[in-house]
């Protein structure tokens, strides 16, 4: 190719990228959809007919439903730097993929397992089902840590592959095979749950298999630039990646987390807290409200590709604020007219908007960097700031919710407020645009 010539993106090499994404989706799906139940069933204030459980509160349950995002917030950053400073013949992500893999597949089929050995008579009784409880914890510990560790390899395979003008769109390619796999995740779940609650975990670890089984076949890295050097000149860790750099990178860096954190804490609002605001707002059955986040999700779903070609046309920055702002003034609009209705048609555009912030985040984080050598740190960058929302804004939005009296219309403003404060950090950000 040419100096002036074009790159053009491969699309069947990032579809096949996908499948790892793919593979996570499925799990988190599942996991998510399944693990709150079985801490729940039992307690007398949860109603979930013929489930057997440990009987927590929703409290707790909340706590042990942030362990993953914990993990994720240590671990992400140093699998990243230590990915980016190896390389063996299969390549230098793919080793921490194919160990990682097989351990959270096998700790995910566990999680069912220990719930199975609950005797009805006992559940919901938790201090009789401590050898039960060991077990479950001990499986979703696992589970959870290696998955943490996992995401990073498998996510920074496509700007390893990936020239910097491509990443955006590349970046909604891969973030559709996730899309497809949740909508997988939730429709076969649904479907063979009936069959056991062990059936759908096994389908999950099955189809994880299948998605690690085509990165490793089809997916092969490229090595570039020679050996990888470990000395103490070619840093080891996180920081020192960020020593190499000029001064106004990093305070773009730093003005780019600080947004990608309070986009998240906005979204997470919407996203904890949408169903109890469809029940306790609208009068919607609870069938009714779980929908709603759905057409969100559709309609992210829809626009993740054409995002990232957007933002190639326009401009990252420019692409994600308004996004930003388009659902932003939508949730404000919802708030004041709170009309059932009308709350559907918001979440349908605001999923669009919200793909034009989400698809191009990643990318321009990676593009903050001055070259390549250090993709997987600042992949480890990007989900520091994303997991901490992640961690922090339930307990923001919770509290928020609860100090305005039970009033879940409230997440129409705590989001917009977020969303402002994150186009703020953006007006700074003077870096991460296609190289």
């Amino acid at each position: 190719m040419t100096a002036d010539a074009k790159p053009k993106l491969n699309y069947p090499r990032t579809l096949l990228i996908g499948f790892g994404f793919f593979g996570i989706s499925v799990l988190w799906t599942l996991y998510n959809a399944y693990v709150p139940i079985f801490l729940q069933a039992g307690n007398p204030n949860f109603s979930a007919a013929g489930e057997v459980g440990f009987g927590f509160e929703p409290g707790l349950t909340g706590v042990i439903m942030t362990l993953d995002n914990i993990a994720a917030f240590f671990l992400l950053p140093a699998i990243g730097v230590w990915s980016d400073r190896i390389w063996t013949r299969i390549g230098r992500r793919m080793p921490f993929i194919l160990v990682l893999a097989p351990i959270s597949i096998i700790a995910f089929i566990l999680i069912p397992f220990a719930v199975g050995a609950i005797p009805p008579g006992l559940s919901g009784q938790t201090g009789e089902l401590l050898p039960q409880l060991m077990l479950f914890m001990v499986a979703i510990g696992v589970f959870l840590t290696a998955m943490a560790a996992f995401r990073t390899p498998v996510i920074t395979l496509m700007p390893d592959l990936t020239p910097s003008p491509l990443r955006s769109q590349a970046n909604g390619i891969i973030n559709l095979m996730g899309g497809v796999g949740t909508l997988v995740a939730t429709l076969a779940g649904g479907m063979v749950y009936g069959l056991g609650r062990v059936v759908p975990f096994m389908v999950g670890g099955l189809l994880m298999a299948v998605a690690v089984t085509v990165l490793f076949l089809f997916v092969k890295e490229k090595r570039e630039g020679g050996e990888q050097s470990t000395s103490d000149e070619e840093g080891l860790g996180a920081l020192r990646a960020l020593k190499k750099v000029a001064p106004e990178a990093r305070r773009s860096l730093g003005l780019l987390l600080g947004a990608i954190f309070c986009w998240f804490v906005g979204y997470n609002a919407v996203e904890t807290f949408l169903t109890s605001y469809g029940v306790s707002e609208l009068g919607m059955a609870p069938g009714q409200a779980s929908l709603l986040l759905g057409v969100a999700s559709l309609a992210f779903l829809a626009f993740a590709v054409p995002s990232g070609y957007i933002a190639a046309r326009f401009g990252r920055r420019r692409t994600i604020i308004t996004g930003l702002a388009i659902f932003g003034v939508l949730l404000l609009v919802n708030f004041f007219l709170q009309n059932a209705a009308l709350v559907w048609v918001v979440l349908g555009i605001g999923g669009a908007a919200w793909s034009l912030v989400n698809i191009n985040s990643l990318p321009m984080v990676i593009d903050t960097a001055e070259t390549d050598a250090d993709v997987g740190a600042y992949t480890g960058f990007y989900y520091i700031a994303s997991q901490l929302a992640a961690v922090a804004g339930p307990t923001i939005n919770g509290y928020i919710v609860q100090w305005g009296g039970g009033d879940y219309n409230l997440i129409f403003v705590v989001t917009p407020v977020f969303f402002l404060l994150a186009i703020l950090c953006m007006l700074g950000v003077t870096r991460g645009e296609a190289r």
